[in-house]
């Protein structure tokens, strides 16, 4: 499939607007929801401390081992509110830098989830530019490797689909199938006020009700 026919998949499947309002959920109480597999590996973590919350649809990216050059396309090319998506597995060569990270911000780019490295880190945490990575390496990859953009990729152990809600925080990162955004943001706002309403106390006496049941049917005597 051809750039231009998977842009318009993206346009039509993906709305940034709507997808904030997943920035009020916690990628908690997503994971409850949707399970392990929708849950991005520990590896994908927040570069810099306290990275707020992101939320927003899914442009995806693959980038061969040691090359980046269609993440440096696709900062160009992503609506502003996107989460970057980047298939790479690569530890041995940056996929971004700082400048890059900047142009991304400026361009309203909401985050980038990298399956890979980024360098310049002092630099994107300075201007507070959301990463999510698996770490950090000074030497940058080359741009040879031409690719289509928008298709599915595997980033931290998660098939992501363009126009798929990511969201992230330092608790996780998790992704939400956009065919059942609708559902999910429904059912998640649900728990969110069920939870809310719930004291302590209630909520401890559940628990050790439940704890004990599982201990009795288990064997367990105190």
């Amino acid at each position: 499939m051809n750039d231009i026919s998977e842009f318009q998949k993206f346009e039509e499947s993906s709305e940034p607007g709507e997808s904030r309002e997943f920035e009020d959920i916690s990628p908690t109480t997503l994971a409850d929801l949707l399970g392990r597999g929708q849950v991005m590996d520990i590896g994908i973590r927040p570069l810099w401390p306290s990275v707020p919350r992101v939320a927003g649809p899914a442009f995806t990216v693959r980038c061969p081992p040691g090359d980046n050059l269609m993440l440096h396309a696709a900062i160009h090319r992503a609506e502003p509110g996107s989460v970057v998506v980047v298939e790479s597995g690569d530890v041995d060569y940056a996929l971004a830098g700082g400048n890059v990270c900047d142009v991304a911000r400026r361009r309203g780019i909401a985050a980038f989830v990298a399956d890979g490295v980024i360098r310049d880190l002092a630099e994107v945490r300075e201007m507070r530019f959301p990463v999510f990575a698996r770490g950090v390496i000074p030497i940058p990859g080359t741009k040879k490797a031409v690719g289509p953009l928008n298709g599915p990729v595997r980033c931290g152990g998660v098939d992501v689909e363009a126009g798929d809600i990511v969201v992230a925080d330092e608790e996780g990162i998790v992704v939400v199938p956009r065919a059942r955004r609708e559902q999910v943001l429904r059912d998640a706002r649900a728990k969110v006020a069920e939870e809310a309403g719930e004291s302590l106390d209630a909520w401890e006496a559940a628990h050790r009700a439940r704890i004990d049941d599982i201990l009795r049917d288990n064997g367990f005597e105190d």
